[in-house]
């Protein structure tokens, strides 16, 4: 049984030399990083992988990455749903935080690295990201879903999804304050996108079936600051035994006995973001057991059957596990992305003061 224990000032780089050279293998000319080789790309598991490679320091692939994205981001701001070999795959639509997570991956690489000119080259990717994002904002300030290609806006809003955006939202008003360039209108669509998260639960889910049966819909909140202190605490401990199987990790549904690796990569971030420090450290632990030779990982394990499924090894799901382990150990100046609300910026309190005003 294999057993790997991470923690603060404790990152064991020489075993994760291959898996970050795992997502290098992947990673195609173009800068493109499909889920494993031949494999579809997304936006949103893109940007995840090249998270992993710059905390492997592996800064110029990272780079390449994320000017794949500004050479094939579309005149409207988006990407469209996937890739497959420099062509698209599925242009059937946008979806709004695969759009916005290239805000939280390019601060990612600036807190890693400090490379101011990156950063300025990125900001008109990131701007007209966001922009389109916003577009998607609706009266109660849920962000929804998707822009279809034929049908238009799709009016309906996911907990995962409007929560990455929470988060991806934080990381582009840290940009805009790095380079100096005043966006207020980003601060108040992000107040009022968390107060629909935490108070507008009808918000969600509205045309098909809830994703409460989902991990991520559990503790996503938690991870990207939407829910924190005491109550994010409470909330990940009420469903604690729906999700987590003791020694193997999360579940990604709670009604299937089939545990992933980067969803409990995830909840490892989640915890550490709620104070939860030991829980974290021994959930990491139990996932190394899902570990291939060349330092890939398994997508996941069904235990009633004894079987690993699908028999896939993405790179996102090797960029989730990296990040996991930088954030338990602090060796990156990137390390505490997920474990706190890191903010540079100073307008969002006075925003949230005058949307409180709106909501009374």
């Amino acid at each position: 049984m294999t057993r790997v224990y991470v923690s603060m000032g404790f990152y064991p780089e020489d075993y994760f030399r291959s898996t970050v050279d795992y997502i290098a293998g992947v990673q195609e000319q173009s800068g493109a990083i499909p889920w494993f080789e031949g494999g579809m790309l997304d936006p949103w598991d893109h940007v995840e992988s090249a998270m992993g490679l710059t905390i492997g320091k592996r800064f110029d692939e990272a780079q390449q990455a994320y000017y794949w994205l500004r050479d094939n981001q579309l005149e409207n701001g988006t990407w469209l749903a996937s890739y497959r070999h420099g062509e698209v795959e599925d242009g059937t639509r946008a979806e709004s935080n695969f759009v916005a997570y290239v805000a939280t991956g390019v601060w990612h690489y600036y807190l890693s690295t400090g490379d101011r000119d990156f950063l300025e080259s990125l900001w008109p990717v990131v701007r007209d990201a966001i922009e389109f994002v916003l577009r998607l904002q609706g009266a109660q300030g849920q962000i929804y879903w998707a822009e279809d290609t034929t049908l238009g806006i799709r009016e309906d809003s996911l907990i995962t999804g409007c929560s990455s955006i929470y988060k991806s939202l934080e990381c582009a008003l840290n940009i805009a304050t790095a380079l100096d360039i005043k966006v207020p209108h980003w601060a108040l669509a992000r107040t009022r996108l968390g107060h629909a998260l935490r108070h507008h639960p009808e918000c969600f889910d509205r045309t098909w079936d809830s994703k409460s049966r989902f991990a991520m819909d559990w503790y996503y909140p938690v991870l990207t600051g939407v829910i924190s202190g005491s109550a994010a605490r409470q909330h990940l401990r009420s469903r604690w035994k729906q999700f987590v199987v003791d020694g193997r990790g999360s579940h990604c549904v709670n009604d299937e006995p089939w545990v992933t690796v980067a969803e409990s990569s995830e909840l490892v971030m989640a915890l550490l973001a709620a104070g939860e420090y030991q829980r974290a450290v021994q959930l990491f632990s139990w996932l190394h057991e899902l570990r291939d030779d060349d330092g890939s990982y398994w997508t996941g394990y069904v235990y009633r059957d004894h079987a690993i499924w699908p028999e896939e090894k993405p790179a996102w799901t090797a960029g989730a596990v990296l990040m996991a382990a930088d954030a338990l150990s602090n060796a990156t100046p990137a390390a505490s992305l997920f474990r706190e609300e890191l903010r540079v910026v100073a307008s969002e309190e006075t925003q949230r003061v005058n949307y409180s005003k709106v909501l009374e």
